[in-house]
């Protein structure tokens, strides 16, 4: 844990053995930024092998610039984070300003009309972008703020990220998972504060939206909602769950209550974990693991 007024902890770190920091130009860097939380992964570009993980928490955040300070210190303490020649480099977004958009009637220049729709969005302090969702025929549009993406980008001049955003790598890793599937489940992904639920069928985009969560009996009420809304039943329809909930846990036992049909989504096929990843449980960091499907 940090001293400094801005704290943050890191409070995963997994290291397979194969690491070796001066292979780094054979690695893909993925980096995940929420407003309380951020995520680190890397993967060998050769066999999709993921390589290291780390999740910190940031309990003090308070606004972007406190965000920005805090990055900059892990940033600056981090073993080999800034390197600059990694093989590929990928930033994910976690916030409510996006909007998906079908491919066919997406223009780029329309982006902030489109993300009005869902946010407030002011282009003053904010950069607006977009990523194709290739398995939703969508474009994901979404708004970063300017000093974040203007600062990542000055870390590493000679290899550009790729910019995307949290909701376009869990559409991505929800209709890789389902695509060989002959039933429709509900797809949830339980994230710090949020509830984000997905619905596919037939290989095709049927629902994403996102929810922020004040309290566990809001879980629940938009669970039955969406639910509702697409004529599933809480008895019989299948419920697919990853994310920050343990087997064990009180929530999840709460969900069992009110959903019969319950179970814990597996990792993804597309990435290979060594055995030092045993300790994380197979249903987190799904939103993580997507990214490697994005761009």
């Amino acid at each position: 844990m940090q001293t400094t007024a801005l704290q943050y902890k890191l409070i995963k770190k997994i290291k397979d053995d194969r690491f070796d920091e001066e292979q780094i130009h054979q690695y893909n860097l993925l980096m995940q930024i929420g407003a309380r939380d951020f995520q680190v992964a890397i993967i060998q570009s050769s066999d999709n092998r993921i390589l290291v993980l780390e999740d910190f928490v940031l309990p003090n955040i308070q606004s972007e610039d406190d965000l920005l300070e805090v990055l900059q210190v892990i940033f600056d303490a981090h073993e080999f984070i800034k390197a600059g020649f990694w093989n590929e480099i990928k930033v994910s977004i976690k916030n409510g300003k996006f909007v998906q958009v079908p491919e066919s009637l997406f223009t780029e220049d329309s982006i902030g009309q489109y993300l009005q729709f869902n946010a407030e969005v002011d282009p003053e302090v904010e950069i607006f972008s977009h990523i194709k969702n290739s398995r939703a025929g969508a474009e994901t549009a979404f708004a970063i703020r300017k000093e974040i993406k203007e600062w990542i980008q000055s870390v590493y001049p000679a290899k550009q990220p790729l910019f995307v955003h949290q909701s376009a790598a869990l559409i991505e890793g929800v209709m890789e998972y389902a695509k060989d599937r002959t039933d429709n489940p509900l797809y949830i992904y339980i994230d710090r504060f949020k509830l984000h639920v997905l619905s596919c069928k037939e290989n095709k985009l049927v629902y994403y939206n996102q929810f922020i969560i004040k309290q566990f009996s809001d879980y629940i009420r938009y669970i039955m909602l969406v639910m509702k809304t697409l004529g599933m039943s809480q008895q019989n329809s299948q419920v697919i769950l990853w994310g920050y909930i343990g087997k064990n846990s009180p929530h999840y036992q709460e969900f069992y209550k009110y959903i019969n049909n319950v179970m814990f989504g597996d990792r993804p096929r597309y990435l290979h974990f060594g055995y030092q990843f045993d300790e994380i449980q197979d249903h987190h960091f799904f939103d993580l693991y997507g990214m490697h499907l994005v761009g």
